[in-house]
């Protein structure tokens, strides 16, 4: 059996890929994340999760390791939110997003030997309406620095979440039906 390494620093998906009894190893890969000019929120984290797969493999000594390799964005019609610079750019996302509807996009990509298969998760989040309390509460709690649209579904601002339609792991930034259809064609999925 190959080893299978999670190109990701993110504790969630380190914590929803152990649910799912998966053993493996982390390495975190260094990339720019910019998106390019005209670039398609669909193209963009199709290209982030290749090419996160592509710098751990490339740092590894042989060939015979399966990669895992996933990111997030928040989407809502022709804008793409990644995380946050800061807090004011924070409150700009959480004004977007302030009761009206949004779109979680998570592709992984699962590198075989120089093979890249790659699926896409959506789910479709709705969200109350935010006070601008709330946006200085949820930023002093630090939870929202580090992750996509700036927010964590599994932590306080899931006060927010009106209605989610599509996969709740996939907010969280893994889709675990798609993370074991990609690991079921290696056999190194747990059902």
């Amino acid at each position: 059996m190959p080893e299978l390494i999670l190109a990701s620093g993110s504790p969630r998906r380190r914590e929803m890929l152990t649910q799912m009894g998966v053993d493996f190893t982390v390495q975190v890969p260094d990339i720019d994340e910019s998106r390019r000019a005209d670039e398609l929120a669909e193209d963009y984290v199709t290209r982030l999760a290749r090419e996160k797969a592509r710098a751990v493999a490339a740092s590894q000594a042989h060939n015979e390791a399966v990669i895992l390799a996933a990111d997030t964005v928040v989407v809502q019609g022709e804008r793409i939110f990644g995380k946050p610079r800061d807090f004011a750019h924070a409150q700009q996302i959480w004004h977007s997003l302030s009761a009206t509807k949004h779109q979680v996009m998570t592709a992984v990509c699962l590198l075989v030997h120089d093979r890249l298969n790659v699926k896409l998760g959506l789910t479709d989040v709705e969200f109350a309406t935010i006070t601008e309390r709330q946006m200085q509460a949820y930023w002093s709690s630090n939870e929202p620095q580090d992750k996509a649209g700036a927010y964590a579904i599994q932590g306080l601002a899931s006060a927010w979440v009106k209605v989610i339609h599509g996969s709740y792991s996939n907010v969280v930034g893994l889709p675990l039906r798609e993370v074991n259809e990609l690991l079921s064609a290696v056999e190194m999925n747990w059902l």
